[in-house]
C-alpha cells in the first residue's frame, strides 16, 4: 500500500483565508496523524492573476502556521505534460474538440433553462466532421477541449460524506483545455494527482460533482481515482453562508491582529465535528487530538468571537519563556513578574506593549480623588515595592482617610495607570517603580 500522500493547492490569486485555510490545515493534520506526506502545489495556471507576491505570502501564512510541506511543485512548470495528458485522451475517444464561443454556450444555456430543461452540454462538438472543423478553423476559430463523460453512475465512500453517487447524465461534459490553450483545473489536477501519487484528497463539499467527473478522468488517464473527503463549507456564527467580510478574512489580517497561529488551528480543526472546542497550546497537541472521521456532514460554523476568546484563553496561559523573544520584539522590555502580572488581562500578546507603556513610560495621571492619591503618595510605605505592601498600603489610606473599597482602589488605580480596569495594582508597584508612583499619585506626568 502507497504511503498516505495529501497535498494543498492554491492559486496564488490572492491571501489566504479562514476557508481555504482550513482546507490546507484539515490535509495537513491528517498527513502528520497518519505519517503521511503534506504536499504543496501552487496551481499558477491563471497567468493574468497569479503574483509572486501572493505566492509569497501564501507560504509565509502556511509557515507561521507551523504548516510545513514536504515536498512541492507547480503547474505553470507542467504545461507540456497536461498537453500529452489532453492528447492521449483524445487518442482514446475520451476528449473532443469544440468550437461554440462563450456567447454561443451562454445562449444555449439559456435556451435549455427557459424550456425547462437542464443546462447540460448538447455535444456539438461530436456532430462536427472533419470538414466542419477545417471550415470553423479557416474562419478564424480555435477549438476548446472536452472530456466524454461515460453515461454512467459514479460513486464512493466519502471520508466524511459516507456513500456518494452521481450520475453523469446530469452533467456537462467538463471543458478540458480552452481555446487560447490554456488548462483547466479539472485536466490539470488530476494529472498532477497522478503523477504525484496522491492518495487522498479532502477539500470543500462545492468539489462532489466536480469530483465526480474527475474520477472517470482519473480512469480514462489509466489510473485510479484516490480516496475523496470532503469537508462541509464554513458558514457564519447564525448559520447563514459567510458573508464577504468573513469569507475573505485573511490570514495575514488575524496575524495582523495579534491572533495567535495555534488559535486558528484549535478552532478549525474542530469546528464541523462533534467535538468541544478547546484551546490547545501546541500544533502538536492539535495533531494528536485530530481525527478526520469526526467531520459529518452539518454546516461549519465560524465564529469570530470565539476565535479571540481562545486567542485569550492560549496567551493567558503563556509561559514567559515562550514569550520573552517575542515580547523583545514589540518593544517590551518586562521580566517574567511583568509578564506574570499582566497576562491574566491580556487578549492578544500585543497588548502587553499597552500595559508595558503604561508601566515603564510617562504617563499623565487621572486624578479623581486628590485626598486619597495625595494620602496614598504621602503613606507609601519606605523599603520594597512588592505584592505585600498592597495590602497595608491600603489599609493606612482606609485608616487615615475613612475612605474603603472601590472608592479607594478606584483613584489609586486611575492615578497610576489612567484606566479604570486591568491587571491587579499589587505586583504592578515594583514594575512601575516608586519615583513613578509617588509623582503620579501627586498628579504629576512621570
Amino acid at each position: 500500500m502507497n504511503p498516505i500522500k495529501v497535498r494543498f493547492a492554491p492559486s496564488p490569486t490572492g491571501r489566504l483565508h479562514v476557508g481555504n485555510l482550513r482546507t490546507a490545515l484539515v490535509n495537513y493534520l491528517f498527513a502528520r496523524k497518519t505519517g503521511g506526506r503534506f504536499m504543496l502545489r501552487i496551481d499558477d495556471t491563471d497567468e493574468q492573476r497569479s503574483t509572486t507576491e501572493f505566492e509569497t505570502a501564501i507560504r509565509d501564512d502556511l509557515n507561521w502556521m507551523g504548516m510545513r510541506w514536504d515536498c512541492e511543485d507547480r503547474q505553470s512548470s507542467r504545461l507540456d505534460r497536461y498537453d500529452q495528458a489532453l492528447a492521449q485522451l483524445v487518442a482514446a475517444g475520451r476528449a473532443y474538440a469544440c468550437y461554440e464561443t462563450p456567447d454561443e454556450l451562454s445562449l444555449k444555456r439559456k435556451a435549455q433553462l427557459s424550456a425547462g430543461r437542464p443546462p447540460v452540454y448538447d455535444r456539438a462538438g461530436l456532430k462536427l466532421t472533419d470538414d466542419d472543423k477545417a471550415k470553423l478553423e479557416a474562419d478564424g476559430r480555435r477549438p476548446h477541449w472536452r472530456f466524454l463523460l461515460n453515461d454512467a453512475e459514479v460513486r464512493w465512500h466519502d471520508m466524511v460524506r459516507g456513500d456518494v453517487g452521481y450520475h453523469m447524465s446530469s452533467l456537462s461534459d467538463p471543458v478540458l483545455m480552452r481555446e487560447d490553450g490554456r488548462v483547466i483545473y479539472t485536466l490539470a489536477s488530476v494529472v498532477d494527482d497522478i503523477d504525484h501519487a496522491i492518495t487522498h484528497i479532502i477539500r470543500g463539499e462545492d468539489h462532489v460533482t466536480n469530483s465526480a467527473a474527475q474520477i472517470q478522468l482519473f480512469e480514462a488517464l489509466g489510473s485510479t481515482a484516490p480516496m475523496m473527503g470532503h469537508l462541509a463549507l464554513l458558514a457564519g456564527a447564525d448559520g447563514e453562508g459567510l458573508s464577504k467580510r468573513l469569507g475573505s478574512l485573511s490570514i495575514g489580517e488575524l496575524r495582523q491582529n495579534g491572533i495567535e497561529p495555534v488559535a486558528i488551528a484549535s478552532l478549525l480543526a474542530r469546528i464541523g465535528t462533534a467535538d468541544p472546542v478547546v484551546p490547545q497550546s501546541q500544533l502538536t497537541s492539535v495533531i494528536e487530538n485530530f481525527d478526520i472521521a469526526k467531520f459529518g456532514r452539518a454546516t461549519a460554523k465560524f465564529d469570530p468571537a470565539e476565535l479571540a476568546k481562545l486567542n485569550s484563553q492560549i496567551v493567558q496561559e503563556l509561559d514567559f519563556a515562550a514569550v520573552e523573544s517575542r515580547l523583545a520584539e514589540i518593544d517590551v522590555a518586562g521580566d517574567e513578574a511583568f509578564w506574570l502580572a499582566v497576562r491574566g488581562n491580556l487578549a492578544t500578546l500585543h497588548e502587553a506593549r499597552v500595559w508595558w507603556d503604561i508601566c515603564a513610560r510617562p504617563l499623565t495621571p487621572v486624578i479623581e480623588a486628590p485626598t486619597v492619591t495625595n494620602a496614598a503618595a504621602a503613606l507609601l510605605p519606605a523599603g520594597e515595592l512588592n505584592s505585600e505592601v498592597w495590602s497595608v498600603w491600603t489599609k493606612s489610606i482606609a485608616a487615615e482617610t475613612g475612605v474603603k473599597g472601590k472608592a479607594l482602589f478606584m483613584p489609586i488605580r486611575l492615578a497610576l495607570t489612567g484606566r479604570d480596569a486591568g491587571p491587579e495594582i499589587a505586583p504592578l508597584l515594583a514594575i512601575i517603580g516608586r519615583e513613578r508612583v509617588i509623582k503620579r499619585l501627586q498628579g504629576e506626568t512621570a
